[in-house]
Order: C-alpha cells, then sequence, then structure tokens
C-alpha cells in the first residue's frame, strides 16, 4: 500500500508539471445573445494551426450527429479539422482577432431538419406535418414505384452540416460572435437499402453534379442563415467537403468555399485544392510517381530489415499538388523492448534518408500491445522527434 501512494504521488506530480498552465488566464465576457456569463481565454496556445477555445467549453446543440452521419472515422476527423483549416482563410486564428467556441447557433433539431429529404404535399399531410417543417435540403422521393430507379434519381447529396463560431474582442474585454464557418457533406456515394434490414446497395454521384448541388444547397443555407438575428450581419463562409466511400482508407476532401460578408447572395468560390492519397496504390504512383517512389523506397528498407514483414502504408495530403504532410504506420510485433528500439533508431534513419526536409512525416509503429514509438519530423525540422512508448 505504501508503495502505491508513492507511485499515484509520483504521478500526480509529473502530471502537475507537465500539464499547460492555465493559471495564467484572462477573464472575459462572453455574449452569444446579449446575455453577459463569465467565460475564460486560456493564453497558453499549443500551435499557430489552432484557435485558442473559450472555455467553459460548450458542446454544440448538434453534437454527436458527425459520427452519425459520416462514412469514416477518417471522413469525420478530416471534415472537423479541414473545415477549421478552411476557415482560416476568413478568420484569423490570432487570439487577438478571433476566438473558437463550437456552434451554438444551430440545434441538433435544425440541423436533423435540414439533413432530411424534401416532402411532396402528400406526404407532409400523411406525416400530419406543416409546410414550415418542409425543411429536407435533400431532394423528394415520392415513394412510388422501383427503389433502384427513385435513388438514382434523386440520391441523398447532403450528408451532414457542421458549424463553428469565431468570438471577436469587444468593449471592455467582452466578447461576442464576430462569424460562423459552415461545412457541407456532400456523399460522392449514395447508399441505400431496399427492405430495412436488407442488402446495402449504393448510387456513384458524378463530381460535377455534387459539387453543382452542394451549391444549390449552400444558397438556401445562407438565405436562412441570414434570416437568424444572430446571424444577420456577421461574415459566413461555407465550404464543401467530399465525403470519400466507406470502403476507402483515406479521407475524402474540400474543394470549394466561399466567404459572404454581408447579404444573402452567393456571388463566387473559391477553389480548394487538396487530396489525400494512399501510399503505396496505383493511384499515388500515377499521379506523384516521384512521391510514390520515394516512400517505395522507404517500405523496401523497412522490409529488409523484418523480411517477413509487409504492412508499411502512409497517408499522404496534397495541398496545391504538393507533398505536405505524411502519416506512415507501421504494425510489427517485436519479442523485446531492445528490438523496438533498434528497429525505431533504423527507421527513423530511414525518414531522413528517403524523404525531403520540405514536408512533414510522422511514423507510428504499433504492435498487437499497442504503440510502440513514434517519429515525428516537420517540415524543415532538421533533426526528428523520437517517443519510445
Amino acid at each position: 500500500m505504501r508503495k502505491l501512494t508513492i507511485a499515484l504521488l509520483s504521478l500526480s506530480l509529473l502530471l502537475g508539471a507537465c500539464a499547460p498552465n492555465f493559471q495564467q488566464r484572462e477573464e472575459v465576457v462572453d455574449q452569444p445573445k446579449n446575455t453577459k456569463e463569465e467565460a475564460i481565454i486560456p493564453k497558453y496556445k499549443i500551435s499557430d494551426k489552432y484557435y485558442q477555445v473559450i472555455l467553459p467549453f460548450k458542446p454544440s446543440g448538434a453534437r454527436g450527429l458527425t459520427v452519425n452521419n459520416l462514412n469514416t472515422r477518417y471522413d469525420i476527423n478530416e471534415f472537423e479539422m479541414g473545415l477549421m483549416r478552411v476557415a482560416q482563410n476568413t478568420f484569423d486564428p490570432n487570439p487577438d482577432k478571433y476566438v473558437f467556441r463550437e456552434g451554438q447557433i444551430l440545434k441538433k433539431s435544425t440541423v436533423e431538419s435540414w439533413l432530411a429529404r424534401k416532402y411532396t404535399k402528400k406526404q407532409l399531410a400523411e406525416l400530419k406535418k406543416k409546410e414550415e417543417d418542409n425543411l429536407g435540403l435533400n431532394p423528394v422521393d415520392e415513394g412510388v414505384g422501383d427503389i433502384e430507379a427513385r435513388n438514382k434519381k434523386s440520391p441523398i447529396y447532403l450528408a451532414h452540416l457542421l458549424e463553428y463560431d469565431f468570438l471577436v474582442k469587444g468593449d471592455k474585454d467582452t466578447y461576442k460572435l464576430g462569424g460562423v464557418a459552415i461545412g457541407l457533406a456532400l456523399n460522392s456515394v449514395h447508399y441505400y437499402q431496399k427492405e430495412k434490414y436488407g442488402d446495402t446497395f449504393h448510387v456513384n454521384i458524378d463530381q460535377q453534379v455534387m459539387e453543382r448541388e452542394g451549391k444549390k444547397i449552400a444558397q438556401e443555407v445562407l438565405t436562412r442563415l441570414r434570416a437568424m438575428d444572430e446571424l444577420r450581419n456577421v461574415p459566413i463562409t461555407i465550404a464543401l467537403f467530399e465525403q470519400a466511400s466507406i470502403e476507402s482508407v483515406v479521407p475524402g476532401n474540400f474543394f470549394a468555399y466561399t466567404t459572404v460578408r454581408q447579404g444573402a447572395d452567393i456571388d463566387k468560390w473559391e477553389k480548394v485544392n487538396e487530396k489525400y492519397y494512399l501510399f503505396p496504390s496505383k493511384d499515388a504512383r500515377e499521379k506523384y510517381r516521384e512521391d510514390a517512389l520515394a516512400f517505395d523506397n522507404f517500405k523496401q528498407d523497412v522490409e529488409k530489415y523484418f523480411p517477413n514483414f509487409n504492412g508499411v502504408v502512409g497517408k499522404a495530403h496534397y495541398v496545391d499538388g504538393q507533398l505536405k504532410e505524411l502519416n506512415i504506420t507501421i504494425p510489427i510485433q517485436f519479442y523485446g523492448k531492445a528490438e523496438g528500439i533498434g528497429f525505431t533508431q533504423y527507421v527513423t534513419g530511414k525518414v531522413m534518408e528517403h524523404f525531403p526536409k520540405y514536408i512533414s512525416v510522422s511514423v507510428s509503429v504499433t504492435s498487437v500491445n499497442g504503440p510502440e514509438s513514434l517519429i515525428v519530423r516537420k517540415a524543415d525540422q532538421d533533426a526528428p522527434m523520437v517517443h519510445i512508448y
């Protein structure tokens, strides 16, 4: 018992020493709807990539819908983090300009009603709904005729809608809503069932059709947002995200966004040139031959260390046709800690040898027991960070 007490005390001291210092804090007033409440902006900022979050943290009213509505965990992560990247084109992450909070304007019931299909008058009557409840942004399915033909004619385009709020500092250390970013996740593949617990079928959606329908939905979303008192006069960014298929091991990507500072009309769209590729893959070799070759050489060197091993995979993130980030996973079985340390040292050298300095590379080495080591070499960094678990 004495040893356990000492161990727990040591652990608490260690965690206290490693935790960010949130004692230095700035107390402000957040004014979401002309009501005043105490809030805190931590002074410690972990990265220029992220916004400072207003505390205490308020979860979105639509919390949990992202997990239910997107196909894979890859899409969930990229949809959320990608929207934050796109928002930085409009809302400066410098805390003197904007701070972040999860969306508080759109409630769960609102998002769910917008994600539904539009109803016919007959369907409204059968469901005992009023016309003002007919808020679905997806096409009508009249429910008559061959189910396959109906789904091909009217697939679900809008899979999910995500809101981020950005606050600006006002007078007397108060904060108020300064802008909103809305992400629209669009389906590249529409999945449906002919019966409740039957097989799942799918319809591929042409990229041009998806983009056209996404922009039409974005205009309607903007019109509805501008009708809300809180959003009548703040900048609104709307970004379009192409969701990958359910079988994909890499996420989809944002492909366009617009920012409307006043009014309810979208005049132009900005292109987002981002794409994820799996290494090794046919698509990566055809599109980015040199990068694919560098990965193949790295993979071959890893396999020389363990001749019977063949499990190195990478997720590459391209921006404007340039490789920016490469995340590699190596699942492997070790028979001792020394073996894992030696392997990590070997892989670290190969990272420095095969990949140019202008890209960020991370390598996660795992086993059946969990994570074994992590290697991170940020862009233009001379020496990587290596951690043995």
